[in-house]
C-alpha cells in the first residue's frame, strides 16, 4: 500500500471516544459506502414503511371482453418487480386477474409505459462508458422490470466452425452483432460483450464448444420503460390475455395521451414491499439500481420529477440538518458507482453513529447491513470467518477499480459497540490483499479489550 492511501475512523458508540484516526478528514472515493448515506437520507424523508406504487390505467371502453384502447402502466419507481422471491410473476398474476375482473380478456390497443415520475436520464453522472452493458450499471427509471436486465443467450451451432447463435430478451433495445465461433466439442467456452457508443448495438465475441450448454449473461437494457411495457405485454399474453398493439413509451405519444388524460381510470394499484425490505436487498447485495431509485424518489418527493440533481440536493439538505459539514463529502450518485463521489471516513462514521443512536432508525438500519462470515449475507458472506468478527461485525462493503471500503459496527471482546469506516484508494496491489488488511483491522477491533 506504499503508493495507495488509507482513511480510517474508529469510535466508541458508548463513550464517543476516538480510538483510531488516519486521514479521517480526507475526501476519498467511497464506492458503495455511498449507499449508507443514500439509505439514511431516504429513511429520514420517507420512513421505513414507505412503498412504491405501480398502477394499471386505461381511457378505453370495454366491449364484449375487449378493451378498445391502450393499457397504460404508470410507474412510481418500484425496483422490486423482478425475479427475487418470484415477485414479478406474482405481480403479473395479480394484474392479469384484475383485468379479467374488469371484464377484459383482450386488449385492442397498446401497452403504454408512463414513466413521468422520473426524468429519462438513466445513467448516473461519472459512470464509465466501458461498463454500461453490465448489470451493475443498469439505467434507473420510474418503470423497472427485472432490475432492467435483459438475458443474453449464446448457443453453439451443430458443427464446429459454424457461427454460434445469440439472442436477447425482447424489449432490450439492443441489436446484436455476433462474432462467436463454435469450436470442437470439449474445448473451453468463453464470451465477451460490449456496448457501442454510437448506436444501441451489443457486440458479442468469443467461442463456445459444440454440444455444450448455452451461455447466459445479464445485460443492461437501453430504455427501461419500453422493456417494462414489453415484459407486461409478454406476461399478459402468457396468461391468456391477447394484446394486439405494441409496447410503447409514453414520451413517444405524449400529444395523443393528453387528449384522453381526463378519461383515465384505474384498474389496479400495486404496492411494493416497504422500504425496510427494499433496503435489505439494497445493502446486503449492494444493488446499485435500488440506490439510484431511492435517489430519484427523494428528489421527486421534494417536488417536480425525480432527477439525479434533485435527489442529490435532498441528500445535501439531510446531511446539513445532521450537522455534517458540506466540505466533508461530494455526492454525484446514489450508489457509489460514480468516481465523482467523495466522502471522508469521518462523514461515514457520523452518519452511522446517527443511525445507531436513533431509536426510530437503529433496528431497521442495522438489519440491512451484511453480517460477517454468514451464509446468505451477500457481500460479507465469506469474510472474517473463524474469527471473533464472524457473526459480530455488520458492515457495508464497497468496490470499484482501485477502491475498497468497509464501514459499519462491531462489538469488542468486552461487548463495547464500535463504529468504523475504513477506505482504501489509489492502490495497485491486488484488491483481495486490501480486503484482507481491512478484515484484519476489524478482527483486531473484535478482539479489543479495555481490561
Amino acid at each position: 500500500m506504499a503508493r495507495g492511501i488509507w482513511g480510517v475512523d474508529i469510535r466508541s458508540l458508548e463513550t464517543g471516544e476516538a480510538l483510531f484516526e488516519l486521514n479521517d478528514g480526507r475526501l476519498m472515493m467511497p464506492a458503495s459506502n455511498m449507499k449508507i448515506v443514500t439509505l439514511a437520507a431516504a429513511a429520514d424523508l420517507f420512513g421505513w414503511d414507505h412503498t412504491f406504487t405501480t398502477t394499471l390505467e386505461t381511457a378505453g371502453t370495454v366491449e364484449n371482453g375487449t378493451l378498445q384502447g391502450d393499457l397504460i402502466v404508470r410507474g412510481g419507481g418500484d425496483p422490486t418487480i423482478n425475479s427475487r422471491n418470484g415477485r414479478a410473476a406474482a405481480v403479473l398474476d395479480e394484474w392479469a386477474a384484475a383485468l379479467r375482473a374488469a371484464g377484459i380478456t383482450r386488449i385492442n390497443g397498446r401497452i403504454v409505459g408512463d414513466d413521468q415520475l422520473f426524468d429519462d436520464d438513466g445513467i448516473g453522472p461519472g459512470w464509465a462508458w466501458d461498463y454500461l452493458q453490465y448489470g451493475y450499471a443498469a439505467p434507473v427509471g420510474a418503470l423497472q422490470f427485472n432490475e432492467n436486465l435483459a438475458m443474453l443467450t449464446v448457443r453453439p451451432a451443430a458443427q464446429a466452425g459454424d457461427p454460434a447463435l445469440a439472442t436477447i430478451t425482447d424489449g432490450s433495445g439492443l441489436t446484436l452483432i455476433t462474432r462467436v465461433a463454435t469450436t470442437a466439442p470439449g474445448s473451453p467456452s468463453s464470451i465477451d460483450y460490449k456496448r457501442r457508443l454510437d448506436h444501441p448495438v451489443l457486440e458479442v465475441s468469443g467461442s463456445i464448444a459444440a454440444g455444450s450448454a448455452a451461455l447466459e449473461r445479464t445485460v443492461a437494457v437501453v430504455n427501461p420503460t419500453i422493456f417494462f411495457a414489453q415484459a407486461l405485454k409478454d406476461g399478459l399474453t402468457a396468461r391468456g390475455l391477447l394484446v394486439a398493439g405494441e409496447a410503447v413509451d409514453h414520451d413517444d405519444i405524449v400529444a395523443e395521451l393528453l387528449r384522453t388524460a381526463s378519461e383515465r381510470r384505474t384498474i389496479v394499484t400495486t404496492m411494493s414491499p416497504p422500504l425496510r425490505d427494499v433496503a435489505i436487498v439494497l445493502m446486503k447485495v449492494s444493488q446499485n439500481l435500488y440506490a439510484e431509485t431511492l435517489l430519484k424518489a427523494i428528489g421527486a418527493a421534494r417536488g417536480g420529477i425525480g432527477t439525479f440533481e434533485g435527489g442529490l440536493n435532498a441528500i445535501r439538505s439531510a446531511l446539513a440538518s445532521w450537522g455534517i459539514p458540506d466540505d466533508g463529502y461530494v455526492n454525484a450518485d446514489g450508489s457509489g458507482l460514480s468516481r465523482y463521489n467523495y466522502l471522508t471516513p469521518a462523514t461515514i462514521a457520523a452518519v452511522l453513529t446517527r443511525e445507531y443512536k436513533s431509536e426510530l432508525n437503529r433496528a431497521a438500519f442495522m438489519a440491512t447491513l451484511p453480517i460477517a462470515g454468514k451464509e446468505g449475507e451477500g457481500t460479507m458472506a465469506t469474510r472474517m470467518r473463524r474469527t471473533r468478527a464472524e457473526g459480530n461485525a455488520i458492515a457495508k462493503t464497497g468496490s470499484i477499480s482501485n477502491v475498497r471500503s468497509l464501514s459499519g459496527y462491531v462489538r469488542t471482546r468486552d461487548g463495547e459497540m464500535l463504529v468504523f469506516s475504513i477506505i482504501a484508494n489509489d492502490f495497485v496491489i491486488p484488491a483481495a490483499t486490501v480486503n484482507w488488511i481491512t478484515d484484519l483491522a476489524v478482527e483486531h477491533l473484535a478482539n479489543f479489550t479495555r481490561k
